[in-house]
C-alpha cells in the first residue's frame, strides 16, 4: 500500500510521465458502497485563470504572510508568490513537496498540520475543501485552535468547504434521508489510487456553513461567508475574537 499515492502521481505528472488518472474513493457516512471519481492531475497543476472563483477571491484576500496548508502541488502558493507575498506551503507528502519546489516554491514545510510548530502567520489559506483536514467533527475544535496558535495578531483564516447534504436520497416531502446515527453526514471516508497502488482510507469532513459558524463561535472566532460557489460550496474568512 503506498502511503503517498498523491505525491506519486504528482510527480509523474510534472515528468510527464502519468497517463493514468488519479482515482478517488469516497464512502458516505451509513453507505457501504464506494463512490468512484477521477481527478485529471492537470487539474492540480491550474494556473490563477483555471481555478474556480472562490479560490480567485480566497488568493485575492490573503495579505502580510501566508501559509498555504494542505498545499499539493503549490498552484494556490506560487501564485501568491509570483505576486510578491511571503508564502509557506505545508504538505504532509513528500511527492506534493518535492513537485512544489521543482515548480519554483521557494518555502516549504514537510508536516502533517497537528505536528508543524513554525512562525505566526497572518493568513492561513486552506482550499479544496481545506476544512477536510479536520477528518471528524469530533475534531473541529482541535483543528481551529491549532489554527489559531499559527495566527499572527490581527490574522485570518481563509477556508472553504461544501455541504454535501444533496448526495444523499430524498425522502417524499423533499428532505434528505440522513442516517440515524450519532455521525455528522459531512463526515466521509476517502482513499485514492493511482496505477494500482491504493492509499490507506482516511477520514475527511464536509461542512455546512452554519455548522462551521457555530464550531467558530465556540472557539472564539469571528465567522464570515465570503461567497458562495456553484455547487454546494463556499469560502469563509474566520477571524479571533477579542477577549
Amino acid at each position: 500500500m503506498n502511503k503517498d499515492v498523491l505525491g506519486t502521481a504528482l510527480r509523474d505528472h510534472f515528468k510527464g510521465n502519468s497517463g493514468d488518472p488519479l482515482i478517488t474513493y469516497m464512502k458516505l457516512n451509513g453507505y457501504e458502497e464506494w463512490i468512484e471519481d477521477e481527478m485529471p492531475l492537470e487539474y492540480l497543476f491550474r494556473d490563477f485563470n483555471g481555478m474556480p472563483v472562490i479560490e480567485q477571491r480566497a488568493l485575492e484576500l490573503c495579505r502580510g504572510k501566508v501559509l498555504d496548508i494542505g498545499s499539493g502541488a503549490g498552484s494556490h502558493a506560487l501564485y501568491l508568490q509570483e505576486k510578491g507575498m511571503d508564502v509557506t506551503g505545508l504538505d504532509q507528502s513528500r511527492g506534493a513537496i518535492a513537485v512544489s519546489r521543482l515548480r519554483g516554491l521557494k518555502k516549504r514545510a514537510l508536516a502533517e498540520l497537528k505536528d508543524y510548530n513554525g512562525t505566526n502567520f497572518d493568513t492561513l489559506l486552506l482550499l479544496m475543501n481545506g476544512i477536510g483536514l479536520a477528518g471528524r467533527m469530533e475534531e473541529v475544535d482541535a483543528f481551529l485552535q491549532k489554527l489559531k496558535s499559527l495566527l499572527a495578531p490581527g490574522g485570518q483564516i481563509l477556508i472553504d468547504s461544501s455541504d454535501i447534504i444533496y448526495m444523499y436520497e430524498e425522502d417524499v416531502d423533499g428532505g434528505f434521508l440522513v442516517p440515524d446515527n450519532d455521525i455528522y453526514y459531512g463526515e466521509v471516508i476517502f482513499k485514492m489510487e493511482y496505477k494500482g497502488q491504493e492509499s490507506a482510507p482516511f477520514h475527511w469532513l464536509y461542512l455546512d456553513f452554519r455548522s462551521l459558524e457555530k464550531a467558530a463561535k465556540a472557539n472564539r472566532f469571528i465567522c464570515e461567508l465570503v461567497s458562495y460557489g456553484e455547487h454546494y460550496d463556499y469560502l469563509a474568512r474566520l477571524i479571533p475574537a477579542e477577549d
